[in-house]
């Protein structure tokens, strides 16, 4: 069974199917990277606890980077953010975001029961 949640006609919040919860990317403004990132993470939270599922349960991160020279301010805050030995698969690449104020967007998969 696949069950979507907050469904709009462009894209689904979450949809889970067959245990794995999948949150569609989450940006957030701010004067800093740092200040994205912890609005995404912020949201990713939220999500999570809506899918049923939690930090812990993260299968699979992905990141775009507007510009990868912000890459050491992104791991400033994801590397307070993730539980010690819960660390998801993660790979990150830079692309071209949505809106030019955009620096990061953040894409997780996450085990739920």
């Amino acid at each position: 069974m696949i069950e979507r949640i907050d469904v709009s006609p462009r894209a689904s919040k979450i949809v889970k199917h067959n245990g794995v919860a999948y949150l569609s990317g989450q940006v957030a403004e701010g004067a800093t990277i740092q200040e994205q990132v912890q609005g995404c993470l912020d949201k990713i939270d939220a999500l999570l606890i809506q899918a049923g599922s939690s930090r812990e349960k993260m299968l699979r991160a992905t990141i775009w980077l507007a510009d990868m020279s912000d890459f050491a301010g992104l791991n400033e805050v994801w590397n307070d953010w993730v539980p010690t030995g819960h660390s998801p698969a993660r790979a990150c690449g830079e692309a071209k975001l949505a809106r030019e104020i955009l620096r990061v967007e953040i894409i997780v998969d996450a085990a739920y029961d």
